[in-house]
């Protein structure tokens, strides 16, 4: 009955509708990242540089060349490793068993000049153009490398989705395990737990991943496993007050009266009293583990190239904001923005239809 009085409380909330569909619409992008992106390689790491830094909505020819080694792995999750070189090009002359192209932004008028041969036995002209010659455009420009902006915007998207999964499933896991303990055991395994958390508690949270980082190592995993490890002192302390406070209620002295063991009093009738305090603080966390993870990446100490990471596509690109091209550091800039205030108008939302009081 409680649970329908919230979930209606929450219907009446057009905001926390809206977040909670941007937010299912990013997962969905983050699952099917390689499958939505334009560029489906590896990170979407195709370089061209000498179309870099073009604005939204560019379009040019890109002529592939097959090279001896062809890799098309394809995955489902890491997308396509690909051998083959992609070259923007202005101008195509075609002669006899050749093909000639200008490359995009050469001053000269110097051709390169490539026989058929180079293509899989057989290859005519008709070939050519319609397996190796396509016409591409790039919804929101290239990067400072000529990469395909969107298609690492997507891509960059798992980053954070994941980091904010990791980080509060690590987060519950020691928070829930050592605030419990110390709620309902009390005494002196109360005094060493609740001191074990303010020393966490004083060291600066970013100074702490950062060593953690350091210590682990620079990359993927570590920083979700040190971003989840330095977010767990707020759920003890919550759940550690909510189970002292929950363990003096008639209905569990009752428990204890009847004979029940404390391992089953602490798991089925205190514990899911924390649900709902709980699913609050998880979507604060979400929210933090995303800025922590962006702000790492923008220090270099996060996700390391060529993995796409919002926060680092916005260091690589944040001098541009005074070149000109600005939305080369904005895309993603707004898009940490967009889903940090999704999952904090959510957590707020939920925190009001969740309220017994109301």
């Amino acid at each position: 009955m409680e649970f329908k009085r919230a979930l209606n409380r929450l219907n009446k909330d057009v905001w926390a509708i809206v977040s909670a569909i941007y937010i299912v619409a990013i997962c969905c992008i983050a699952v099917f990242a390689y499958q939505l992106a334009p560029d489906s390689t590896r990170f979407a790491n195709q370089m061209r540089l000498s179309i870099h830094s073009k604005p939204p909505g560019f379009t040019c020819q890109i002529l592939t060349i097959p090279r001896d080694v062809i890799l098309e792995d394809m995955n489902f999750f890491s997308g396509t490793n690909n051998a083959n070189e992609e070259i923007p090009v202005e101008e195509i002359r075609w002669s006899e068993g050749e093909i000639s192209f200008k490359r995009f932004g050469n001053a000269t008028d110097y051709f390169e000049t490539i026989p058929f041969t180079q293509f899989p036995n057989g290859t005519q002209r008709e070939d050519v153009e319609q397996l190796y010659i396509q016409k591409k455009q790039f919804l929101l420009g290239t990067d400072k490398y000529g990469r395909d902006l969107l298609s690492r915007l997507i891509i960059g998207s798992r980053i954070s989705i994941s980091i904010g999964f990791v980080a509060v499933f690590i987060s519950l896991l020691v928070g829930v395990f050592l605030g419990a303990i110390a709620g309902f055991y009390g005494g002196l395994m109360d005094k060493l737990i609740m001191w074990f958390i303010n020393v966490m508690w004083s060291i600066p949270t970013l100074l702490m991943v950062i060593a953690i980082t350091l210590a682990l190592g620079r990359g993927f995993w570590q920083v979700f496993v040190a971003v989840g490890l330095t977010m767990w002192v707020e759920v003890a302390r919550l759940v550690r007050g909510l189970v002292k406070s929950t363990k003096e209620e008639v209905y569990v002295q009752a428990g204890t009266v009847l004979g029940f063991s404390k391992a089953r009093l602490l798991v089925y009738h205190i514990l899911p009293m924390t649900l709902a305090p709980l699913i609050v603080i998880s979507a604060a966390n979400f929210a933090s583990a995303i800025l922590m993870e962006s702000g790492l990446s923008f220090l270099g100490i996060g996700a390391q190239p060529p993995m796409p990471s919002w926060g680092g596509m916005v260091k690589d690109h944040f001098r541009y904001l005074l070149l000109g091209k600005p939305y080369l550091a904005i895309l993603p800039g707004l898009a940490i923005m967009s889903l940090v205030l999704a999952f904090m108008t959510l957590g707020n939302s939920l925190r009001d239809a969740l309220d017994v009081r109301r």
